[in-house]
């Protein structure tokens, strides 16, 4: 694995790729062919971590470090080479198990140093990425500023821009919810509610698509017990989670909520626009938002400064 390295990148969709292409060698890039991509995501015990399957080309194992924002953001990444992918995958997929599959046909230009990627991404449809490599131990700065140009000669404006990468849009488009409830039903099935005999199961997505899940630990001295939504948030912070995207909450009831502790919790990690599943054995039964279930809620910005 090397050392880190550094790079400034900007996503956006992309209407209209004949145009944008055609920008782009305007403004003095030049094309260096197609390539075909496929990205396996695995569950990272930090950060995010990707097999990267390349046509031509061989394949490299990324791990990488990145911020979800509209705008050109900083990653930071380690490349491994992979002489034996699939073999690679199998062991990864046992170990950490794999969150999502995203597959693109990527069109590559390179202006001097910063690349354009115009790509076609399975089942999302058109985008365009810029990106800067960062010399080490440079500020970014210049860098950024070099994209910023770009950016204006391709056209891209701020109703375009993505805060989320593919691997975040994909597991939408292919209804992850579906899999946060299977979660949250085996962390259910796993519960430890030998006094209440209540059984709890809760998972949440985080930005990177990665899924965490919990289940309720009593007690015999009851104030020492954890809900199954505090547990679930002590295996997302452990993997290097830090915002929820989506939650479910499962046990054998009529309609189960959160406790007002653990929607205080939750709302440390999530927007009040989050949703929130309300499960039963039987699927999902009803689907609320955080701000639903803690309106006025408290945070970091009522604390003074």
């Amino acid at each position: 694995m090397t050392d880190a390295r550094r790079n400034l990148e900007l996503k956006a969709r992309d209407d209209d790729p004949q145009a944008t292409r055609a920008a782009a060698i305007a403004a003095g890039a030049i094309e260096h062919g197609v390539l075909r991509q496929r990205d396996t995501y695995f569950s990272a015990r930090a950060g995010r971590l990707k097999l990267r399957e390349q046509r031509p080309g061989g394949a490299q194992l990324i791990a990488y470090e990145r911020s979800d924002e509209a705008q050109e953001r900083e990653s930071r990444y380690r490349l491994a080479d992979v002489p034996d992918p699939a073999a690679t995958r199998a062991a990864l997929a046992a170990a950490l198990g794999i969150t999502v599959v995203v597959e693109k046909e990527r069109h590559l230009l390179l202006a001097d140093s910063l690349r354009i990627h115009l790509d076609h991404v399975e089942g999302l449809g058109q985008f365009v990425e810029v990106e800067a490599v960062v010399p080490r131990g440079a500020p970014t700065a210049g860098e950024a500023e070099r994209v910023r140009a770009l950016r204006s000669a391709l056209g891209i404006g701020d109703d375009r821009l993505l805060h989320r990468g593919y691997a975040a849009l994909v597991l939408e488009a292919l209804g992850a919810r579906a899999s946060l409830v299977e979660a949250a039903r085996a962390a259910m099935q796993r519960a430890y509610a030998p006094y209440s005999r209540f059984a709890v199961g809760a998972a949440l997505r985080d930005d990177t698509g990665a899924i965490h899940a919990g289940t309720n630990v009593e007690n015999s001295a009851h104030p020492q017990g954890q809900c199954a939504e505090t547990s679930a948030i002590g295996a997302m912070a452990t993997h290097g989670g830090r915002r929820i995207v989506e939650i479910a909450v499962m046990a054998d009831a009529d309609l189960v909520t959160p406790c007002g502790g653990c929607r205080q919790r939750m709302s440390e990690f999530a927007a009040p626009d989050t949703p929130v599943h309300l499960c039963g054995p039987d699927g999902v039964r009803r689907t609320v938002t955080l701000g639903d279930l803690l309106p006025l809620g408290f945070g970091a910005s009522d604390l003074p400064a």
